[in-house]
C-alpha cells in the first residue's frame, strides 16, 4: 500500500493507496473451496528480504468467509472468479516502532498455506 496516500495525501481513505499499477499482486493460485482443507484455519505470513514480519492464521480474521459474501452481497453484485480481499495481520511496516519502509531492492514474499507463496522484488 502507498501509506503516504493513505495517511496523508488522501484524506485518510484507505482505497486509492491500493490500487496503483503493480500493487495487489495475487496468487500464485486462486483456488476454489474444494481445493483447501479449511479456509478458516491456514497460516499467512509476509518475509521481507527473509525476514518475518507478519506471521498468523486465518483463524484471526475479524470475519469468516460466509459473513463477508453475506454483508458485500447486499450492496453489489457477486460473481464466479470475484476476489474479496480481507485486509492483513498485525505487523504491517509503517506501525512498527520503529517504522519499517520498503525500499528499492527489497524481496517481499507473501505465504498462505496450502495456497503456496508469491515473490516480488520493489522496483
Amino acid at each position: 500500500s502507498a501509506r503516504d496516500w493513505q495517511l496523508q495525501k488522501n484524506g485518510k481513505q484507505w482505497l486509492l493507496g491500493k490500487t496503483f499499477d503493480t500493487f495487489c499482486p495475487l496468487g500464485p493460485a486462486i483456488v476454489t473451496r474444494a481445493a483447501i482443507s479449511d479456509p478458516h484455519n491456514l497460516g499467512i505470513r509476509c518475509r521481507v528480504n527473509g525476514n518475518t514480519l507478519q506471521d498468523s492464521n486465518t483463524n484471526q480474521l475479524c470475519h469468516k468467509t460466509e459473513s463477508l459474501v453475506a454483508f458485500l452481497s447486499q450492496f453489489f453484485t457477486l460473481k464466479p472468479g470475484d476476489v474479496v480481499l480481507t485486509g492483513t495481520p498485525p505487523g504491517v511496516g509503517c506501525f512498527r516502532k520503529p517504522p519499517i519502509w520498503l525500499k528499492k531492492g527489497d524481496i517481499v514474499e507473501c505465504e498462505i498455506d496450502e495456497l503456496g507463496k508469491t515473490t516480488n522484488r520493489m522496483e
